[in-house]
């Protein structure tokens, strides 16, 4: 268990050095969204700015109490820190909140893969809930993996985890790849 603690203190950690670079920047005016952003830049070069804070993370991140962490070519990792309000009448976090990382980890690691000028949007999101998230649960990580990137279509898996490798949840999804319009 002393391990568990240790990723957890280093998730943490993390997640205060992503958070910094986004309230030092939060307050710049004029900063572009990925949306208009897409025109110019690549999908990798957008998340990255997500990252730093150039470009400002979604919203529903900050609704639902996650954050980008870590991102590379056909990969992202998001952490969220689940809260009271998130649970269901069973008091375990609602399903659509585990749901919603995952959708978010698979759509930003489609965004690393695709080039300047185009944007995708969900067309389907499979989720498999292995174990619930109680409410002892402080902070998970989902991963989402580009495995099949076509000109059109692209299809990502994604993974819930715990700080002690507790696999949550799994989901796969596809999306499809649009024109940016700026």
């Amino acid at each position: 268990m002393p391990e568990a603690l240790d990723t957890t203190a280093q998730w943490l950690h993390d997640e205060e050095l992503v958070g910094s670079r986004l309230a030092t920047t939060k307050a710049l005016e004029g900063k572009p969204d990925a949306a208009s952003a897409a025109e110019q830049l690549d999908g990798l070069t957008i998340v990255m700015r997500m990252l730093t804070g150039e470009i400002p993370q979604a919203a529903m991140c900050e609704t639902l109490n996650y954050v980008l962490i870590d991102a590379a070519y056909g990969r992202a990792l998001f952490q969220g820190r689940p809260r009271d309000a998130f649970t269901n009448p069973h008091l375990t976090m609602h399903g659509g909140w585990s749901a919603t990382l995952l959708d978010s980890a698979m759509g930003c690691a489609v965004r690393t893969v695709l080039p300047a000028g185009r944007v995708y949007t969900t067309m389907d999101l499979t989720v498999r809930f292995i174990k619930a998230v109680s409410k002892k649960v402080t902070v998970l990580r989902a991963e989402g993996t580009v495995v099949h990137a076509g000109r059109r279509a692209i299809v990502a898996e994604g993974r819930l985890f715990g700080p002690d490798g507790t696999l949550y949840a799994m989901s796969s999804g596809s999306c499809i790849t649009l024109p940016s319009e700026a």
